[in-house]
């Protein structure tokens, strides 16, 4: 490719209003039941509470029964939905997910916009856009835009460098205050975009070669508004966290493909998430009253009845967070972002478009990921008030032996890119106890969100780059002289 790619810089001043950065009309049911998310928490804690600490003032015989009842309800929905049909596909070679289609080209291939928002992402940026720009998709119809949102190290200078390379490359800039987080940085581009479909990426991530070939078939031949791909973690040798955040994506990844595959609710995971533009615009563009894009266009998609799809393979990569006190911070604004999503959108999930599976899947999910750990948490709370013995245990043993045989399933699996850790007892032991933290984070971001006043930070993961990284490759590139 040849030099003249061009710089667009965004708005200097003001806030857009949240989900309308496209200048698009938001459908009313997905905006009328917005607020008020404090009492909403409060109620959630307060309910949850209640459930957990309640039956510590039955007979000590009955105390434990409405856990069992519930362990039986759940745990029978997650054996159908997970293991069974994990199994299934485990007993398939290959799995119809890693394979293209039959015909594997498309008649027409349609524009292709690959959009990326980056903040300070000097260690990553160089590497990214010379992993994009090694993607093979046909000569003019694929762009690379680049956010730099507000950026205060070296990556407008990169990517001053990189336009001057490559013409597929389109970088806007915005204020560091313009709001709406990543959101915002969307919405930013959404308005400028002319793409069928925008593939979101993180500034830390990789796709394979032939990865757009394959997908774009796919996405069209299986009628999905949306796809997300499995996400593949690079770094998953660096130490004994980075190798349990492995584990878990490829059991996230199992699960989604289970629930899809048994109509369920699957959901975006943002980085890799290829999305048909028309369906993100009817949907009013980002939200950027939430923590976790991803997620909330889920349940936007969802309300207005567009299907969203999961591929196990091609995968996109990404960086794990190094150490324990990232995590803590990623994972808090995943589970208030969850969270966001079931307190603005429940009318609509109640008596809105889904279906009687996709509500029992949702509703046991949401059991399962968020109430569950609160009503662990005020069952520990009954244990120190009554000295009887906790009584949430089965709901407990349940969801963590489910999780590790997820888990277990998930890791068995052919993939490409990079390679799963290889499960043992100990492994999978160790893949349990790390999901324990959902126990502390859960209760801790619920009780926050109906205590303190509502807050919308949108806390950024960083992102540290590897030993094929480009500035350390060539520290002539990374010293802002020299072109390739």
């Amino acid at each position: 490719m040849t030099a003249g790619g061009t710089t667009t810089d965004g708005p200097q001043s003001g806030q857009p209003e949240p989900a309308a950065g496209a200048d698009v009309a938001v459908p009313r049911v997905l905006l009328e039941h917005s607020g008020g998310r404090r009492l909403k928490a409060a109620l959630f804690v307060w309910v949850c509470g209640a459930a957990g600490m309640a039956p510590h003032w039955l007979p000590p015989s009955r105390g434990v029964i409405p856990a069992v009842m519930l362990a039986v309800v759940l745990g029978g929905y997650a054996i159908r939905t997970v293991l069974l049909e994990s199994w299934a596909r485990l007993r398939q070679s290959p799995h119809p997910s890693t394979s293209p289609p039959a015909d594997s080209t498309l008649a027409s291939w349609p524009l292709v916009d690959i959009v990326v928002a980056a903040r300070d992402e000097q260690a990553v940026i160089v590497r990214l856009v010379e992993r994009i720009a090694k993607v093979r998709y046909p000569e003019g119809r694929l762009t690379l835009w680049v956010i730099d949102d507000g950026s205060e190290d070296r990556t407008p200078e990169l990517l001053a460098e990189l336009q001057s390379r490559w013409t597929m490359l389109r970088v806007l800039r915005r204020p560091r205050d313009a709001g709406g987080g990543k959101s915002g940085a969307l919405n930013l581009v959404l308005q400028q975009l002319q793409g069928t479909w925008l593939l979101v990426l993180d500034a830390d991530a990789g796709l394979p070669a032939d990865g757009l070939e394959r997908l774009l078939p796919m996405a069209e031949a299986g009628g999905w508004a949306a796809v997300q791909l499995r996400k593949a973690v690079v770094n998953s040798t660096a130490n004994w966290l980075t190798r349990a955040q492995a584990m878990e994506m490829a059991f996230d990844a199992t699960i989604q493909e289970s629930r899809l595959a048994v109509g369920g609710i699957t959901e975006l995971r943002g980085n890799g998430q290829l999305l048909r533009r028309d369906a993100v615009l009817a949907c009013g563009g980002f939200n950027e009253a939430t923590v976790t894009d991803d997620l909330d266009l889920s349940f936007r998609l969802l309300l207005l009845d567009q299907p969203i799809g999961v591929l196990w393979d091609p995968p996109v990569e990404e960086e794990a967070v190094l150490s324990l006190a990232a995590l803590w911070r990623q994972r808090q604004r995943w589970a208030e972002g969850g969270l966001q999503r079931y307190f603005d959108y429940w009318p609509g999930l109640v008596s809105g478009p889904l279906s009687t599976r996709q509500k029992l899947d949702l509703g046991c999910f949401f059991v399962l990921q968020y109430a569950m750990p609160v009503m662990a948490a005020a069952d520990l709370i009954g244990v120190l008030l009554t000295g009887t013995p906790p009584l949430m245990w089965p709901v407990s043993i349940v969801a963590l032996g489910l999780s590790g045989l997820a888990i277990g399933l998930g890791c068995s699996r052919p993939v490409e890119g990079p390679p799963l850790p290889v499960i043992t007892p100990v492994t999978m032991g160790w893949a349990i106890v790390y999901l324990m933290h959902w126990f502390v984070v859960i209760p801790w971001v619920s009780l926050r969100m109906a205590l303190l006043p509502k807050r919308l930070i949108w806390a950024k993961t960083q992102h540290v780059g590897g030993a094929d990284d480009p500035l350390e490759a060539d520290p002539e590139l990374a010293a802002g002289g020299g072109q390739a």
